[in-house]
């Protein structure tokens, strides 16, 4: 199943981790206390840049399907990514805005062109869509190992090397990234799809060159303009959603069937993230402003690297949710991916039922210990990995293979939708700059907050089970339509 190209992209993906996680985990603080930003803002910008990149996966797709192919789309992500880091580096060291913002914006495009591209060229490294779906949890995995390295180094290193110091090496582990792919490229290519084996004309050169300076305008006038900029998010994906429902509506009926599921699966998805979203934002503040003390007592854990454990247990359950399937699967018990998107939303329940009890039961010191957040983050990690690996691989199953990229990108639609609706439902606790924090605070604020989204979890377990028997039968309408279909081409 592993072979020297696959291995050679999760490098590549844990690289990406390190580098991305990195930027992000030190970002909040970046723009509180060197930018000067307010709560609200900041939670806007972070919650931004964790999901505007995933939303221009849609000119990522499309550019991967009709210019360049999944290889060339990828290795210019990564110089991209590199090039970003370098402008974070020049905006920090100057404290200069607008630098940072084209920086942050340059590696919010390039997420977009690497979102759609790796999974459908990672796919053509193994020998058998079996092979895929057993190991695309493991990438997931290695991917999280670069995320928790960097969530929970990068905040040390600003201690001794400052913010750009830490924006550097975010620079030189993408630039590592580049020069894997940039090495690789021949028998990358060999298995790549037909397209990415063919020279790119100039017009297309141009037409993406042309794309790609509007999209990084269009992203950088978004975060500097947040309040403008979450209507474009809500605009473009809206846009996305509605041109493959008209590619769907224009298929054959068995088709059609096939891409009903995956618009099912897109609204799940987008629920679990605006969940999983709150890592950034809503989550990441309460640490920031109630978390004390080393990890067992001898950890040492910045309030801002909670985040790390996020991938620290992603990293774990990867391979645990691939052995357990595949265990259930020799004994012939098949659960479907909506289904397994509903045990995301049980555990993503428990998560937040865990947070929600931590805040109303605070003491008056106001502190919560770093073990609490290591418990929510144990739930919230095995709900993400169901979802972030096995939603790819189902959407690649079904979708039309000549809008595979295309289709692929609406997964990081939900994401980029589900980022910007939770970092707006997340300033409803943004506290005015220099208020104390108290008692009551803690447990009426946060605690009303995060009660609800407990029960909106659990109300979603109940959709996700739902939706799972409504996608099996428009899956088995969409079998008994190809059957049919030669037999209507007889008759004719």
């Amino acid at each position: 199943m592993w072979n020297r190209l696959n291995k050679s992209m999760m490098i590549c993906q844990m690289m990406f981790g390190l580098s991305f996680y990195g930027v992000m985990v030190i970002l909040t603080r970046f723009f509180l206390e060197d930018l000067g930003y307010s709560e609200a803002d900041t939670m806007m910008v972070v919650g931004a840049f964790s999901s505007i990149g995933p939303l221009f996966a849609i000119a990522g797709g499309f550019i991967a399907d009709k210019f360049l192919g999944a290889y060339r789309s990828l290795t210019i992500a990564y110089a991209g990514f590199t090039t970003g880091y370098v402008l974070l580096v020049l905006g920090a060291s100057a404290a200069n805005v607008p630098m940072a913002l084209v920086g942050i914006a340059l590696a919010s495009y390039s997420r977009g062109l690497m979102s759609p591209s790796y999974p459908s060229l990672y796919k053509r490294t193994f020998k058998t869509a079996e092979d895929f779906e057993n190991g695309y949890p493991v990438n997931y995995s290695v991917n999280n190992i670069g995320a928790f390295l960097g969530q929970y180094l990068f905040p040390m290193f600003v201690l001794a090397i400052g913010f750009n110091g830490g924006f550097a090496i975010s620079a030189a582990m993408a630039g590592i990234a580049l020069a894997v792919m940039v090495v690789s490229q021949k028998p990358l290519k060999a298995v790549a799809a037909e397209i990415d084996q063919k020279p790119v004309s100039m017009a297309h050169w141009f037409g993406f060159i042309a794309t790609s300076i509007a999209m990084i305008c269009l992203v950088f006038f978004m975060f500097s303009d947040m309040d403008t900029g979450k209507y474009i998010v809500y605009a473009i994906g809206g846009a996305a959603i509605a041109y493959f429902m008209f590619l769907m509506a224009s298929s054959e009926k068995a088709t059609a069937l096939k891409m009903g599921t995956i618009l099912i699966m897109v609204f799940l998805t987008t629920a679990f993230f605006v969940y999983y979203g709150q890592m950034m934002t809503s989550m990441n503040m309460v640490a920031i402003n109630t978390m004390r003390g080393d990890l067992f007592g001898f950890i040492p854990v910045a309030a801002e690297a909670n985040m790390a454990m996020n991938p620290l247990w992603c990293i774990v359950a990867g391979p645990v949710i691939a052995m357990f399937f595949s265990a259930l699967e020799k004994k012939n018990v098949h659960f479907s991916t909506a289904t397994r998107v509903g045990f995301s939303f049980i555990l993503t329940a428990v998560a937040f039922g865990i947070l929600t009890l931590a805040v109303q039961g605070i003491g008056e010191d106001v502190v919560l210990r770093p073990e609490v957040f290591l418990a929510i983050h144990f739930f919230l990690a095995f709900g993400e990995v169901i979802v972030g690996s096995m939603v790819v691989a189902f959407i690649l199953s079904v979708a039309p293979k000549h809008i595979e990229n295309f289709s692929v990108s609406l997964f990081s639609v939900a994401i980029a939708l589900s980022g910007i609706v939770g970092a707006v439902f997340s300033t409803s606790i943004a506290l005015e700059k220099g208020q104390k924090i108290t008692q009551e605070i803690v447990q009426t604020v946060y605690g009303d907050y995060f009660s609800l989204l407990t029960v909106l979890a659990i109300v979603m377990v109940a959709v996700a089970f739902g939706a799972s028997f409504v996608i099996r039968k428009m899956l088995e309408s969409a079998e008994r339509a190809e059957a049919a279909a030669p037999a209507v081409a007889v008759g004719a």
